[in-house]
């Protein structure tokens, strides 16, 4: 008798992908998002957040010199640089298939193929990853500048993204850190079902895991932009 159909999940695009490569059935439910961030936050963090909100609005600095700049050209650019390097990344890139009788050196014995392994996967989605972060953290502390040279309210805005960045980078830190291992299960899968093609590079097993790890990099991509669209949703405001 054939298993039931899972269900499908509803959710962000990151954590709907994510769930169709797992094996586990994640749970339609769940907290609040308020209770979740409460189980996030210590109280040293809730403290200095606290702080920020209750403080007097910083007053904005006067006679600074307000830079013309396209901030969203800006963020555009790094985001379609990181973009470009997820999809040109070589290890993601489906090769071309050899054309008919084409061989390396012309000798009678081939080398035999090595085992596809997860390895050089993981060091490009952990380095694409490191990317990510440098370049969206320094979008954000740009954009909290220029907020801070707007008025006294974009500053206080400014100084809680700020805490609100410390306050949850560790824990964003570890659930993405997370995703490298999701994905070495979903390639192991792959493998194991593919049997005698797990060393083709070419197979269509092994394709679809370029596409399946692409798609996972390109939603985290645009988790991570998530705070820089906010911060700039707010210049365009004021």
């Amino acid at each position: 008798m054939d298993s039931p159909p899972r269900p499908a999940f509803r959710g962000p695009t990151f954590i709907r992908l994510l769930a169709r490569l797992t094996d586990d059935t994640l749970p339609q439910g769940g907290p609040a998002p308020a209770e979740r961030l409460s189980q996030w936050i210590d109280w040293t963090r809730a403290v200095a957040l606290s702080k920020v909100l209750d403080a007097k609005a910083p007053a904005a600095e006067q006679g600074a010199q307000v830079i013309d700049r396209d901030d969203a050209a800006v963020c555009a650019k790094a985001r379609a640089t990181l973009l470009a390097s997820i999809v040109e990344a070589p290890e993601l890139v489906i090769p071309q298939p050899q054309a008919a009788g084409a061989s390396d050196d012309g000798d009678a014995e081939a080398a035999p193929e090595a085992a596809i392994d997860f390895a050089p996967f993981r060091q490009r989605h952990l380095a694409l990853q490191r990317s990510m972060q440098m370049a969206t953290g320094r979008l954000r502390g740009d954009l909290r500048d220029r907020l801070a040279e707007r008025s006294a309210e974009m500053a206080r805005l400014a100084e809680v993204d700020a805490v609100m960045e410390g306050v949850l980078s560790p824990r964003e830190h570890a659930l993405l850190g997370a995703v490298p291992a999701l994905l070495e299960a979903h390639f192991e899968r792959l493998r194991a079902a593919a049997g005698a093609l797990a060393t083709d590079p070419s197979a269509a097993w092994l394709d679809g895991f370029r596409r399946d790890m692409q798609g996972v990099l390109i939603a985290e991509l645009d988790v991570r932009f998530q705070p820089v669209e906010g911060l700039l949703a707010a210049l365009r405001t004021h």
